[in-house]
């Protein structure tokens, strides 16, 4: 029986880029198909050279060509693009020739949050991991973008085992657990390697992070915030003026004091603050009760005043209790609040849940949007 070099491309339709999450032919990666007989030989180019997910496009390209009829073997040549074709590529995927940052766009649909706190220490970062995979889990396309320059732990977190790609300058992120998109400053520095920056390098970064990553069509992009009101916080508020900020506290009273000012930035920066998460509320004990070992009231403290200074309700969203398998899954890569989590059933991962389900409350509408459109005339 004869094969087609037609339905060969058909059946590569189905290979899907795992980090780009196109078919390998709608990016220009089939450079080749040659056809002896039953046996098919498949010339893929890479986007880089050292493709960590190179062994992962073999096999789905050996699958999907071994089911067309009269394929008796299935061999893959691996090639690397050229610069001109990594241009082309590029120009492709984010649809213009210069970067820009995206969720700036009048048209753009991604909710934008910064998660941010005042102090450290608070679980700011466990609060982002939890709230991405859960809201993976709901459905969303989830992007995380790890702002906390000089403290990064979301690689860690989110389970990110390989470095970004580059094509032409864009950077494609890793996809870390539950299939969120993760970019951290932690993926282009050594271990160990500490971050000596002041403001400009900062914002020159964060800038980078948001115009030259390749996100996609997100619902969501979390952006982990360093503590307090710097550099970081002026420069986002300057990049993603639109961008909204949740607080993150625990209930001792000193803390919620210092985290009730990483919120009324907002007054400045006229961003709203979508509400507050307790972290660390209590400890459950044996019988049932709650041990408040950091005491109570802290996060309804936050969310009053700033209710007050704004003018507008800033809810307490959540309040998340003490976990040991809390800190187990950011050290392991998969967060309590994925489905995949040994412990994802227990009171912990269900209230981290209930909190991306009230973040997820918010709709991608188009009203107010241009839609591209004119009339005919006739």
């Amino acid at each position: 029986m004869t094969v087609h070099e037609a339905a060969v491309m058909e059946a590569l339709e189905r290979v899907i880029d795992p980090e780009i999450h196109r078919p390998l032919p709608d990016l220009g990666m089939i450079k080749g198909i040659d056809i002896d007989g039953g046996r098919v030989t498949v010339h893929v180019l890479l986007t880089t050279s050292g493709c960590p997910l190179r062994g992962t496009i073999t096999a789905d390209v050996e699958e999907e060509v071994g089911k067309v009829e009269g394929v008796e073997g299935v061999e893959v040549t691996m090639g690397v693009m050229d610069d001109d074709q990594k241009k082309a590529l590029r120009e492709k995927l984010t649809g213009h020739a210069e970067r820009e940052i995206p969720f700036t766009k009048a048209d753009s649909l991604t909710r934008v949050i910064a998660v941010t706190s005042g102090k450290g220490g608070v679980g700011k970062s466990s609060i982002t991991a939890n709230m991405a995979v859960a809201l993976a889990g709901q459905g969303l396309k989830v992007g995380v973008l790890d702002a906390d320059i000089y403290g990064f732990s979301l690689p860690r977190m989110l389970g990110i085992t390989h470095e970004p790609q580059s094509i032409d300058g864009m950077i494609v992120p890793p996809i870390g657990t539950d299939g969120v998109k993760v970019i951290s400053i932690g993926m282009f520095v050594p271990e160990g390697q500490p971050i000596i920056w002041r403001g400009p390098m900062l914002h020159r970064a964060l800038q980078q992070f948001l115009a030259d990553v390749f996100w996609g069509d997100l619902d969501v992009l979390l952006i982990d915030m360093p503590p307090g009101t710097g550099d970081v916080a002026i420069s986002i508020a300057q990049l993603l003026p639109n961008a909204e900020i949740l607080i993150v506290t625990t209930p001792q009273i000193a803390a919620a004091e210092v985290a009730e000012r990483s919120g009324s930035i907002a007054t400045q920066t006229r961003q709203r603050v979508i509400g507050v998460v307790e972290n660390m509320a209590y400890l459950t004990q044996a019988d049932g009760s709650r041990l408040e070992i950091f005491g109570s009231g802290g996060g309804d403290t936050v969310s009053a005043h700033l209710g007050a200074l704004l003018g507008y309700q800033v809810p307490l969203l959540a309040q998340v209790p003490l976990d040991i398998a809390l800190r187990e899954g950011g050290d392991s890569g998969v967060p309590i609040a994925s489905s995949t989590a040994a412990h994802h059933a227990s009171p912990t991962a269900t209230e981290l849940r209930t909190l991306a389900a009230k973040l997820a409350e918010h709709s991608r509408g188009l009203a107010g949007r241009p839609l591209g459109v004119a009339p005919v005339r006739r």
